[in-house]
């Protein structure tokens, strides 16, 4: 018995609609992905952000302390009351911070000037691995006639 090519054919429009079904659900597979791993780089991108912006600022604080009150900024055992808000502020806005404290290192004298290195860590809920931000500053005291 021979088959015509109607008969041969039965069926192929079934096959093309399941390869069809097959390809669209890779695709939407694949988007999903993408779409995860721009939430983990923004996210990512945030805690960076704001370790940046919280270094910067407990350097500008440095600044504008002096040669009197710059010693109180070190840390562990900093006693500068701003030293004290900008802690409170650096747990409240990096998680983690609890098991990896910021640290201030700060060595030098009023008259050859201070170089100041803050580091902030965090450490994202997803993660095993602390991340951490250095800046590293130089501050020159003018001396006062």
């Amino acid at each position: 018995m021979r088959l015509n090519s109607a008969q041969f054919q039965q069926g192929s429009i079934l096959l093309e609609g399941l390869i069809a079904i097959l390809v669209f659900s890779m695709g939407v597979l694949a988007i999903i992905g993408l779409q995860a791993s721009a939430m983990k780089t923004v996210s990512d991108a945030q805690y960076r952000l704001e370790a940046a912006y919280l270094a910067n600022r407990l350097v500008s604080s440095l600044w504008t302390a002096g040669s009197s009150g710059i010693e109180n900024y070190g840390l562990p055992g900093g006693s500068s009351p701003d030293l004290a808000r900008w802690l409170a502020d650096v747990s409240n806005r990096l998680p983690g911070v609890d098991t990896h404290a910021p640290t201030v290192v700060i060595n030098g004298d009023a008259t050859t000037g201070y170089t100041a290195t803050v580091t902030v860590f965090w450490q994202p809920p997803s993660e095993r691995e602390a991340h951490s931000h250095t800046t590293v500053a130089y501050i020159h005291m003018n001396p006062t006639p």
